[in-house]
């Protein structure tokens, strides 16, 4: 008899340590069907590939955590066009480029163009989160800087407020989760710091920033 030939593997189209506006979709469709609650970034990170190998299993497809042809068409079939809201909820715009500086060492990367804070060690992007700045009136400053002091129960006795996980960077700015970010979004401003809305992201990131990693304010 005539040997069968095999069907054709499901082609990749992304895998960890990709990015761009089609994993960004990928994530939006994945927060839809409850299987990933972070972003969406546009970056694939290990989150995502959690996500999508859970998603896999779940519906008997090779647990790759690779999103192939057959996983996407099937989460496009239990999902509907994701909108801007759904793509940018978290991060305002896509993260763009690295800034040089940031591309060595430990350093915390803050893109003024994108409203993105990168976390970066060596060169590779560990995480990435929304951030929002100071207003008109009281901007951030731009420039290379260090950590010089953390506290993690920050209470500001200036503007009497909250600061929770804040890493002081330069003078009274410091990069710090805010509740009326998370509350409000880009409709509110700070006094200069860089404010965090994702709670459970800035808890990771604080506890592995040290006193003296390089911060880069950029535009």
């Amino acid at each position: 008899a005539p040997v069968k030939p095999a069907a054709p593997a499901a082609g990749v189209l992304w895998r960890r340590g990709d990015s761009g506006p089609g994993v960004r979709e990928l994530q939006a469709r994945l927060r839809q069907t409850q299987w990933l609650f972070d972003g969406p970034t546009g970056t694939y990170d290990d989150l995502t590939e959690r996500a999508v190998s859970g998603f896999q299993g779940k519906r008997g497809l090779p647990r790759t955590g690779a999103t192939d042809t057959v996983t996407w068409r099937r989460l496009v079939s239990m999902s509907r066009e994701p909108g801007t809201w759904d793509l940018y909820l978290m991060g305002g715009q896509p993260p763009g480029a690295p800034d040089p500086r940031c591309l060595t060492g430990r350093v915390l990367c803050i893109d003024k163009t994108s409203r993105t804070l990168r976390w970066m060690v060596d060169g590779r992007t560990v995480s990435t989160m929304a951030v929002r700045f100071g207003a008109t009136g009281t901007p951030t400053r731009e420039g290379v800087f260090r950590v010089y002091w953390k506290s993690r129960h920050h209470w500001s006795t200036l503007y009497d407020s909250s600061m929770p996980y804040a890493m002081f960077f330069s003078g009274g700015q410091a990069v710090h989760y805010s509740y009326d970010f998370a509350a409000r979004g880009y409709a509110g401003g700070s006094h200069g710091c860089v404010n965090v809305r994702d709670e459970a992201a800035i808890a990771a990131l604080y506890g592995q920033v040290r006193d003296g990693d390089k911060v880069v304010v950029h535009r």
